[in-house]
């Protein structure tokens, strides 16, 4: 095992990482938080020194190969999960401590700021953040500094396409391994035959939805500054919002429809956005993935809206409409808005039906190739179709030459059994990951919280959603905390690289003993 290599490219992406904290330091002189700037830059400098001392102790490691790649994918995202808590930690305590003389203005310490002053919960939010959940230990977002608020939302809009195609658009030379680190992130599909300029047209896409977000949220009358932290976290299908409402906050149904639009740019694969970029306006119904994401949005919003009428949960058919569907989009495309409370911990607000609905479109995800997580409409395609395709043996003479379409490719039937059985191994692991989750939180909470609740918590962590039923907050206990950052950790790398790395370390401390 070459561990050299790991270690290297792990350094080269915390590397990266480091320069985020840097720049966030403009973004806290411009809002006047001084007191900010010492906690972003010795941040930096942490992350920094970290990843230059891997970089360097193993540069002469060879470029990685697709085990070394699931692995550098399984290491990045934790290492990089617990030092972007590094700010939240500082910042905390720089406000506690208020070491700076009257004139730099430090304010006074909330209750929802002091919670960071816990580890724990900075690694939580930096977790939530870079993996694009949107959970938060922040009780009342408002209470943050606009430091924060900024760091929340560049984690989450650097996490929505991922920090190992950051680290291949800044770093990565022609014949480096790229592709593999490309794939270590659930992506196969390329828009140029160059992996490096496919990455950096991936980015350039992404800040022109980013900036037509913007540009959109202040039109319908959002306030700049949250016209800006949403269209990040919206486009990342993050979750994160500078409101302890969200989208609710603002109360009205205009924004709530722009936001709308965003969250369903991010769930499409960004090799198609190019393509429709670019003309060919078919692809919008010919990619199975696309058809199958907008055909999902709108039939799961229908489905919700039906039950929320039952259960006359909102007034007139118009305002039931557009929280189911908000809700909807915005739990499938795992971006974690909310425009309404689903519930209150202990206390049932909606009613299970329409909870496990949710559930559903949480399970299944956007598109492979986007900024969400989930198990991935691909891998439901092949499930459905390669189920439906076995059935069918049955009644088909055994000597006939069968095939199958998924979407613009022909499978054969070795490739059937090849996608089949990898999808069925993803959805056995991540609902066994997600059973072990909801049995934490059974055990180690009170038996006052509905069992649909704990089962959305756990889902919405490990798909990556971030809405919440009430029950995550600071005040949670450390195991079920614990849990669900493993939880977020395991949804956005599907799992697989997190079984290799673990094997590997299984089996490594195996031969040691």
């Amino acid at each position: 095992m070459q561990y050299e290599t790991v270690g290297r490219d792990v350094g080269r992406i915390v590397q990266v990482v480091s320069l985020m904290a840097f720049l966030s330091i403009p973004v806290a002189l411009i809002n006047g938080e001084f007191y900010a700037v010492p906690a972003f830059a010795v941040s930096g400098a942490v992350m920094l020194a970290i990843g230059v001392a891997l970089a360097r102790t193993f540069i002469d490691a060879p470029d990685p190969g697709k085990r070394h790649g699931m692995l550098i994918a399984a290491t990045a995202w934790g290492v990089i999960g617990v030092l972007g808590g590094l700010p939240f930690l500082l910042i905390a305590w720089t406000i506690t401590l208020d070491p700076f003389p009257a004139w730099l203005h430090t304010p006074g310490i909330t209750e929802t700021t002091a919670a960071f002053r816990l580890p724990l919960n900075g690694i939580f939010e930096s977790m939530s953040g870079f993996t694009g959940t949107g959970l938060t230990m922040a009780a009342v977002e408002e209470d943050l500094p606009r430091s924060l608020h900024w760091w929340r939302s560049f984690i989450e809009w650097i996490g929505g396409v991922g920090v190992i195609v950051l680290t291949v658009a800044i770093l990565a030379r022609p014949g480096s391994g790229s592709l593999t680190l490309y794939e270590s992130e659930a992506r196969s599909r390329k828009i140029h035959p160059s992996i490096v300029s496919t990455v950096r047209e991936i980015w350039k896409l992404y800040l022109g939805f980013t900036l037509a977000g913007i540009a959109l949220f202040v039109v319908v009358g959002m306030p700049t500054w949250d016209a800006i932290n949403h269209a990040m976290t919206a486009i990342a299908t993050g979750g994160f919002s500078v409101r302890a409402e969200s989208i609710g906050y603002y109360g009205k149904p205009l924004i709530e429809y722009a936001v709308i639009p965003v969250m369903v740019a991010g769930s499409i694969a960004f090799p198609i956005h190019y393509l429709i970029l670019k003309g060919e306006i078919r692809n919008i119904y010919a990619d199975l993935q696309t058809r199958w994401v907008l055909g999902w949005f709108a039939l799961g919003g229908v489905a919700l809206t039906a039950v929320l009428l039952l259960n006359q949960q909102y007034e007139g058919i118009e305002a039931t409409f557009r929280t189911a569907l908000f809700q909807f989009v915005s739990a499938t495309s795992n971006a974690g808005f909310g425009t309404t409370t689903i519930g209150n911990g202990t206390e049932k607000i909606w009613t299970t039906g329409a909870t496990l609905l949710v559930c559903l479109g949480m399970l299944t995800g956007p598109a492979a190739g986007s900024t969400g997580g989930g198990l991935k409409l691909i891998r439901v395609a092949t499930l459905i179709k390669g189920t439906l395709w076995q059935i069918q043996s049955v009644f088909v003479p055994a000597s006939a030459v069968r095939q199958l379409e998924l979407g613009d490719r022909t499978l054969d039937e070795e490739q059937i059994h090849r996608e089949f059985t990898e999808a069925a191994i993803v959805l056995i692991l991540w609902l066994a990951v997600l059973a072990l989750g909801i049995a934490v939180f059974l055990w180690a909470l009170a038996p006052d919280y509905p069992l649909e609740y704990i089962i959305f918590e756990v889902m919405s962590a490990q798909s990556t959603v971030g809405l919440d039923a009430g029950i995550t907050g600071p005040e949670m206990p450390t195991v079920p905390k614990t849990m669900l950052i493993l939880n977020m950790w395991v949804g956005r790398l599907e799992i697989i690289p997190v079984a290799v790395l673990l094997s590997a370390v299984l089996r490594n401390g195996t031969h040691s003993a």
